[in-house]
């Protein structure tokens, strides 16, 4: 009488285990990369989306929003941002008109208050997401 082995051997399987930690190994950083890079794409085009729904609405409106939620309530936008770095709504870092601009002046000559500009306020080591 045969006896037939089903299943595989111990030594098999650590093998097979090996394999498939080696190529997790070279896998994994190029998936983080790529993580990180997609993140800033989507912040790129999420500032420029913002950006250009302030510039609208200066031009219906001659004067910046006072907040991004007043965008989102006149409709410029359908929602507030998500800053993809930082995965929140509430991390922009926002900024008024300058003081050099005839729209940043208010009569008397102060300043205004309203959001010209906004930028991410992700706070990453070798990264200064803050200047795009």
């Amino acid at each position: 009488m045969s006896r037939r082995a089903w299943g595989f051997t111990l030594i098999e399987l650590m093998v097979v285990m090996a394999i498939v930690a080696t190529l997790l190994t070279i896998v994994t950083p190029s998936y983080f990369t790529h993580l990180e890079r997609s993140r800033e794409a989507a912040l790129r085009e999420t500032l420029a989306v913002t950006r250009d729904a302030i510039d609208k609405f200066h031009g219906d409106h001659d004067r910046y929003p006072g907040s991004l939620q007043e965008l989102v309530d006149r409709r410029y936008l359908r929602s507030l941002p998500l800053d993809p770095i930082t995965e929140r709504r509430d991390s922009w870092v926002l900024l008024a008109p300058p003081t050099d601009s005839p729209a940043g002046e208010a009569e008397g000559g102060a300043l205004s208050s309203g959001v010209w500009d906004l930028h991410s306020g992700a706070q990453q080591e070798g990264k200064d997401y803050g200047q795009w």
